[in-house]
């Protein structure tokens, strides 16, 4: 048996440095945020380091030089520059971290080092991507330090040496990296406005100003990094247009810093308009996640659950895991965390604004198409519940909103249900025969306009201790024993046909409609309309019921229950000409005429021609009668 030997690792550092240049960023334009970052560090290392640095006048700055002509593109820092060791170490070591080794170091001493960006180590091959040759100048910030040069193709080798005289006077402390671009991609990376928006896109609230051929590029600061009480509204109004390209001020704004369970800052907007525009750029919403001030994803969609999606803003945190190209996250618990707790703190800035009732519909005008989605987050379901608006039969005008609180403060005596009904408007839901029994007893319906508000109202199903219920469901004896608020005039009043006739009438319908209909009965939930229709099963609205069959691709008429008001004079009517004649035509006529006319209100019926041929021959026919009674 051989004896046992131990081995280390082997690296082939041309194909490693391959890998690192062709594989591990997803966008070329990625190598000038790792060199931003790191000259950042370089920066806020000399601020932490003060005390041991020759110090100077010069304000910390970082800058960049694009020259066309020599196809040459610069970055500069006047940080903490480094030794001979320091840049063998950390750039001719693959994958050790300068950064992470002061960031050790600062901790073992008890300093806080807050800003440092870099991790890995790998940063700076990126440059390779763009790169034919790369030459780094620098000098450490160490008192009597010597200027060094380093030189590489990023082929697997490099040369450094120590510079002197004219050579050495003319490197400053700090770091110089000269980037010889590749040929096919000179023009673009040496394009100023180009790299401004390089910069803007993925750099631009590191800390230290970014100077691009002389112009600052970064000029809009990292406010939520900021304290509240310190920034002005114009400050978010700046941010806000920088960040979504909208002149308009925002509707409200949320500036949040988070401990625990994750520590994060965040800075969210409310625009004053909606960008859901019939469902266009559904796929336009998230909120950029950075990491140390360094974006890492456009448009998180994470962040926050897509029913608030008309958020816009930044989220920035420092205890996010990620990948080595900084481009994805190694661990999503993290972000859920941040969802839990920003979505509370979005609701409950949504909950202040409902405080202005002039205010929050503004908002709900905008938003609510998109907000209504929220009917599937229940943890936060009573929140949620609590601030939807809705139009109701109390309300003056199409216009005005209220609340459930609202509703429930006008709720009757004794009242623990919360009505609703659906229709494409008030006109229409003014109409509908279901109504009626709630205007004569006075009880208020809340009425839904768009399917969505079936689907919000089914899922919630209470609110508190009210159960919502469909006004077309509900049973009459339940608001029997309510005063009636609505009465009707002696002279209107009709007396219910006799049981008999009234049955018989019941049975001609059935023969008449047939299979159109499940059953026909008489009711006491009618009190202007002759009939209506209603669900056998008692449990499904009209409304969903269509939106169930047509997400199936199913256009049949249901079959449903057909109701009778007894005390209508149509119906009184008909069961003397019934109880007269038992085959009289003009009844059947008349069964089917209320039974298409009930059909239309309802939505199934399909084809009018027989109704308006209907309507057009008892039309000839009364107006003979009338001719005759005058």
């Amino acid at each position: 048996m051989s004896a046992q030997a131990t081995y280390e690792f082997k690296a082939e550092i041309k194909q490693l440095l391959d890998i690192l240049v062709h594989s591990l960023y997803t966008e070329r334009e990625i190598f000038l945020r790792e060199l931003v970052s790191n000259a950042s560090d370089a920066l806020d290392k000399l601020r932490i380091t003060a005390a041991d640095s020759e110090s100077d006048d010069a304000p910390l700055e970082i800058r960049i030089e694009a020259d066309k002509d020599q196809k040459l593109l610069t970055i500069s820092d006047n940080g903490i520059g480094m030794t001979e060791a320091e840049l063998v170490e950390n750039i001719g070591t693959i994958a050790h971290s300068g950064s992470a080794s002061f960031l050790k170091a600062m901790k073992e001493a008890g300093t806080s080092a807050d800003g440092i960006i870099g991790r890995f180590g790998v940063g700076f091959y990126s440059v390779y991507m763009v790169a034919g040759s790369v030459r780094i100048q620098t000098r450490s910030h160490r008192e009597g330090a010597t200027a060094v040069e380093w030189i590489s193709d990023g082929q697997g080798a490099y040369t450094i040496r120590e510079l002197s005289g004219e050579e050495a006077e003319a490197v400053a402390r700090g770091t110089r990296i000269e980037i010889h671009l590749k040929d096919d991609l000179a023009e673009q990376y040496t394009d100023v406005e180009g790299l401004r928006h390089i910069i803007r896109k993925h750099s631009n609230f590191i800390s230290f100003p970014i100077q691009v051929n002389g112009e600052r590029a970064n000029t809009v600061p990292a406010l939520w990094r900021e304290p509240k009480f310190q920034i002005t509204k114009e400050q978010y109004k700046e941010f806000y247009s920088f960040l979504t390209y909208d002149l308009d001020e925002p509707m409200d704004t949320l500036h949040v810093s988070v401990d625990a369970p994750v520590q994060f800052n965040a800075l969210c907007f409310i625009p004053e308009k909606s960008k859901d525009f019939m469902g266009f750029d559904r796929e336009d919403w998230g909120l950029d996640l950075y990491v140390r001030r360094v974006l890492i994803q456009r448009q998180n969609k994470d962040l926050i659950p897509q029913y608030l999606m008309f958020a816009r803003g930044v989220v920035d945190t420092e205890d996010l895991p990620l990948n080595i190209s900084r481009e994805t996250l190694q661990d999503n618990r993290l972000i859920r965390k941040i969802n839990t707790t920003l979505t509370k703190q979005i609701l409950s800035q949504l909950g202040k604004m409902a405080e202005d009732k002039d205010k929050y519909a503004k908002f709900w005008r905008e938003h609510a198409r998109v907000f209504k989605a929220g009917y599937m987050d229940f943890v936060n379901r009573e929140t949620f519940a609590g601030l939807l608006r809705f139009n109701s039969s109390s309300c003056e005008s199409a216009d005005e909103l209220m609340s459930f609180e609202d509703y429930m403060a006008r709720a009757k005596p004794d009242q623990k249900k919360i009505y609703f009904a659906f229709g494409p408007s008030r006109e229409a839901l003014k109409l509908n025969p279901h109504l009626e029994l709630f205007r004569k007893k006075g009880v208020e319906v809340l009425y839904l306009f768009e399917p969505i508000d079936e689907f919000v109202m089914d899922a919630l199903h209470t609110y508190k201790d009210f159960a919502l219920t469909p006004a077309e469901l509900a049973k009459p004896e339940d608001l029997a024993a309510l005063p009636d608020v609505e009465t009707q005039a002696p002279e209107d009043a009709v007396a219910a046909p006799e049981k008999d006739a009234l049955e018989a009438l019941l049975v001609r319908f059935k023969a008449v409609l047939g299979e159109g209909v499940s059953d026909v009965r008489a009711t006491s939930r009618l009190t202007g309309s002759p009939c209506c229709l209603v669900n056998p099963d008692g449990h499904t609205t009209s409304s969903m019921d269509k939106i169930m069959r047509s997400m199936n691709h199913d256009n049949s008429v249901p079959k449903k229950v057909m109701e009778l008001n007894p005390n209508h004079a149509l119906i009184r009517n008909l069961a003397d000409l019934n109880q007269a004649d038992g085959n009289d035509p003009f009844v059947e006529q008349a069964a089917r005429q209320l039974f298409e006319s009930a059909l239309l209100l309802e939505g199934y019926l399909t084809d009018p021609h027989a109704l308006v041929g209907r309507v057009q021959d008892l039309l000839s026919k009364a107006s003979g009668w009338y001719v005759k009674a005058k």
